[in-house]
């Protein structure tokens, strides 16, 4: 299982991060607080799939200690998020609405691909794979709110569809950070039971 689940998971990270690159140029030629929420989403996916690749053979101990820090790495696209919404409410200028859906559909694929490999392992004991299932699932959902934003974009011309979408997404990281920790920490618990 451990193999499969290696496997897995480098697949996960090398198509999160190829679209990073893309969707971050979108967000940033488009000025789309939900694009560059995603985008550096994107990347932290990426990073934690590659830390659950390594930490695999690990002890239940150090996996559940490497869980717990993916936790905290999860709230950083909503930090990000934040920033980036903030500074948009200063200057609520709309994203344009095809290109933010374009990329929205194109991140969805990617996303939906992943949660489909991952899907498997979801019940998997391990606070690493729950945190990478939760990430594709999540990532699903924001990826569908983001089409949805540039139609309603299109439709009203306004900016708050892409704000709302983005501090969405940055609501979902935090509630997959706050379930990623209770399972490391149960983890931890139970290994020195």
């Amino acid at each position: 299982m451990n193999a499969n689940l290696r496997k897995v998971v480098i697949i996960v990270a090398a198509l999160n991060l190829a679209y990073f690159g893309v969707e971050f140029a979108v967000a940033l030629e488009i000025d789309s607080v939900s694009l560059f929420a995603d985008s550096v989403d994107f990347l932290e996916d990426a990073s934690v799939n590659f830390l659950i690749a390594i930490a695999i053979g690990w002890s239940a101990v150090s996996r559940a200690r490497v869980g717990m820090a993916l936790a905290g790495i999860l709230f950083i696209p909503g930090l990000a998020t934040l920033w980036t919404a903030w500074e948009k409410l200063l200057l609520p200028m709309p994203p344009a609405p095809l290109p933010l859906s374009l990329a929205g559909g194109g991140a969805l694929v990617i996303n939906l691909s992943c949660a489909l490999m991952l899907v498997r392992f979801r019940s998997h004991r391990s606070s690493l794979t729950r945190a990478a299932f939760l990430s594709a699932r999540n990532d699903v959902l924001a990826n569908v709110a983001i089409i949805a934003a540039g139609f309603v974009t299109a439709y009203t011309l306004s900016g708050w569809p892409d704000l709302i979408v983005g501090l969405g997404i940055a609501a979902m990281n935090a509630d997959a950070a706050r379930e990623v920790w209770r399972a490391a920490r149960e983890e931890h618990r139970a290994a020195h039971s």
